[in-house]
């Protein structure tokens, strides 16, 4: 199965889009096809085997439409430059008509028993017509070869009896009405530019995300630098990127450390300390240091390139609550023709009023009508708040899964990677020389140890531990790096499985692991009984403990846990204020699981749960009939995510895990599943905002109409600030606030 974009010109309203969508849906092959009005594009899946492209092609220009190729077709300020022209001679054209509302204007002479100023309407009113409102009597040719009719069908039907009554008014002696002809074209002209101008601004996210890329790149070959265009960088290639620069492509560092600016991808606004090892991506910004980069990911491979495709896809889809305005658009246009013949015969034949009455209000019927906006009304609520997303970090794959956000009642947290940092840090330094309760309680980077004990503990360790690669180990040097620790020299580092390594620092034996390793080396414990007492403390709280004993004397211990992410607490408040249950699942005890909990405010807790029960603890809560979404981020979420109602995938997490989300966050903050939740709820509170008013304009506007009470100039404008005011309420997503 193949999937192809195709651009097509022409479509002037939502009930084209609809018609191209049931002709290609008819074509064997064709899986799936979306016609996406506000971006003039279709998106097929098909079957290559069964059907060609020149066929899909073939079967939209048959259909009344063109196929543009991509890099032929107008780019977004070309549209509106030429959509603006049209609007501006159309209204130069429609002075005459506008003047003769106002005035009684006589001038002198005539010719065929007309006068010169009818003539003037004339010749005024037929350009207009047939220059700036061309494409709408087109359309209508095209469409009703097809035995058809869109928007273009209802606005040339009522120009054009407007029009051709008048002329045959003037050499009769009747009422005209060429001022309802050439105003009608301009306003409509008018309305298309606003839309034009309106609609454009919701795609701007993507537009954005496009040109954040880079074009250049400067390649290291030896002793060689040189700038080439960013295509022709390969996989494995090294790059140097220097301080204020974007970073070219996905890579590794190799050499150098700095701090990268990733607000485009993850929507933080703090940078990011990277060193040797450390992932960077493409179009970040380097702030810092200078960087040699290994290029891992290339073209359509990189995160970018992955998050544009994503957010595209997501534009292109349907959210569920369409179909009902879809399936009213598609038969909106017959309709409204019968209701305005129907209009026509009851005024004229039953009421009896004159035929110019009756022809008038026929005319405004055909006018005021307007799909187009229950046509919009969600496409551009999800172009906005899927762009809105992507510019903070937030990846929604679809619309559908805007409107199952908006009924989440329960989410549940995987506790690793989510609510905490999935790594392991130091926690706490105790000394066995202090008072009890001097300790350090680390809660951030950039707090100092103050106590030289524990500076002498952690030094000590540090240096230790330098030779070993477990993780606990590297948290343990990692915090020495950041208080700016030199570690010590080493030698004779020997590793005891399971107990912990014995090492000479500096001249002195060091001993660090655990209880066992002390007492078989001698080692005295109970040196001081408070300090054994805030390591069960510590231990009963899921930290694990390691004692540091120096020339056989325990001079203290190094707490090391997973700690909770700094946004955890806030983001488990916000959705509980939210009246959205928060539920914690894990596989550490219940002990553990209960204190972590207990320090977000989490009052459900799902502990020693194994990698594949947490799906089917998940369907526990379904079967409660609870609406349930799920935030993990590991290979083993993955069917968890799956069977959620909504999953939410942590993008610093594994591809599996990414792939299988709905909803997929760039960055590890919790704060951002909130968001992802709130930003789901205004964008469906928006788009039944749009609904409402296209309903509620048409269910009102279309009787006033019939019933005589609506110029057609005005049927004009309210049709076209119908449209303008669905697309900028939509537009007001990009203001609103995200956290509650």
């Amino acid at each position: 199965m193949k999937q192809i974009k195709l651009n097509i010109a022409g479509m002037h309203c939502v009930s084209c889009a609809i018609s191209n969508e049931k002709v290609l849906q008819k074509i064997p092959g064709v899986s799936k096809a979306v016609v996406n009005y506000i971006k003039s594009q279709a998106i097929i899946d098909y079957d290559e085997n069964q059907v060609t492209v020149e066929q899909l092609r073939k079967a939209i220009v048959k259909n009344g439409y063109q196929i543009v190729d991509e890099h032929k077709s107008h780019g977004q300020k070309s549209h509106l430059k030429h959509g603006l022209n049209l609007f501006i001679a159309a209204a130069i054209l429609a002075i005459p008509g506008l003047i003769s509302m106002f005035f009684m204007i006589k001038l002198p002479g005539s010719f065929w028993g007309v006068g010169t100023w009818q003539w003037i309407l004339i010749l005024f009113t037929t350009a207009a017509m047939f220059g700036p409102g061309l494409e709408f009597h087109l359309g209508l040719v095209r469409q009703s070869i097809r035995f058809k009719a869109d928007m273009d069908s209802l606005i040339s039907l009522g120009t054009l009896a407007a029009y051709f009554y008048s002329l045959w008014a003037v050499f009769n002696h009747g009422v005209t009405y060429f001022e309802s002809a050439s105003t009608i074209i301009a306003i409509i002209l008018l309305g298309h530019y606003l839309e034009s101008l309106s609609t454009g601004r919701t795609s701007q996210a993507i537009e954005k995300l496009m040109h954040l890329g880079v074009r250049q790149a400067r390649i290291i070959e030896g002793e060689i630098q040189k700038e080439v265009p960013i295509d022709l960088v390969k996989f494995g290639d090294i790059l140097l990127v220097k301080p204020g620069e974007k970073i070219p492509l996905d890579g590794e560092i190799i050499e150098g450390q700095t701090s990268i600016d990733e607000s485009m991808l993850t929507g933080e606004s703090l940078p990011v300390d990277k060193e040797v090892g450390d992932l960077v991506y493409g179009a970040t910004l380097n702030q810092q240091g200078a960087i040699k980069v290994k290029v891992t990911r290339i073209g359509q491979y990189t995160i970018l390139a992955q998050i544009i495709r994503m957010v595209e896809n997501a534009q292109n889809t349907k959210a569920p609550v369409q179909r009902l305005a879809d399936q009213i658009s598609g038969i909106f246009v017959p309709v409204v023709l019968l209701l305005a013949a129907l209009t026509f015969v009851v005024w004229y034949f039953i009421f009896g009023v004159p035929f110019s009455q009756a022809l008038i209000n026929m005319v405004a019927v055909l006018i005021i009508s307007c799909p187009c906006a229950l046509g919009i009304a969600t496409p551009t609520a999800i172009m906005v708040g899927t762009g809105r997303g992507a510019q903070a970090g937030i990846l929604i794959k679809g619309g559908e899964f805007l409107e199952r956000a908006k009924k989440i009642d329960l989410i549940v947290f995987d506790k690793t990677g989510t609510l905490t940092k999935g790594e392991p840090a130091v926690t706490d330094i105790l000394s066995a020389t202090e008072i009890r309760n001097q300790k350090l309680e680390i809660r951030n980077k950039s707090q100092i140890i103050n106590s030289k004990f524990q500076k002498e503990i952690l030094q000590i360790a540090a240096s230790a531990e330098a030779s070993s690669e477990h993780p606990l180990a590297k948290a343990i040097v990692k915090k020495a790096r950041e208080e700016k620790l030199e570690l010590l020299s080493v030698k004779d580092f020997r590793a005891i499985s399971g107990l912990g390594l014995l090492t000479e620092v500096d001249g002195r034996k060091v001993l660090i692991g655990n209880e066992r390793l002390m007492v078989d080396h001698g080692i005295n414990l109970e040196q001081r009984i408070e300090n054994r007492e805030q390591r069960t403390e510590l231990e009963q709280q899921g930290k694990t403990v390691m004692l540091v004993a120096v020339d056989s004397q325990l001079i203290g211990s190094i707490a090391v846990a997973d700690t909770l992410r700094p946004q955890a607490k806030e983001a488990v408040l916000i959705l509980q204020k939210q009246r959205i249950e928060v539920v914690m699942i894990s596989g550490d005890n219940q002990k553990t699981a209960n204190y972590i909990a207990s320090q977000l405010g989490i009052k459900k807790v799902i502990a020693q749960v194994l990698p594949n029960d947490k799906a089917n603890e998940v369907k526990k809560l379904q079967q409660q009939g609870k609406t349930v979404a799920f935030v993990g981020d590991g290979i083993n979420d993955a069917p968890a995510l799956v069977q959620a109602d909504l999953s939410i995938a942590i993008g610093t997490g594994t591809e599996v895990a990414i792939e299988a989300g709905n909803i997929v966050l760039m960055s590890g903050n919790p704060l951002k599943a909130v968001q992802a939740i709130m930003l789901a709820k205004k964008t469906f509170t928006t788009i039944k905002q749009n609904l409402f008013w296209a309903f509620f304009y048409n269910v009102c506007a279309i009787p006033l109409a019939a019933f005589g009470f609506l110029n057609p100039m005005i049927a004009a404008l309210a049709m076209g600030l119908s449209d303008v005011f669905v697309v900028g309420n939509s537009l007001l997503l990009k203001k609103k606030k995200l956290d509650g």
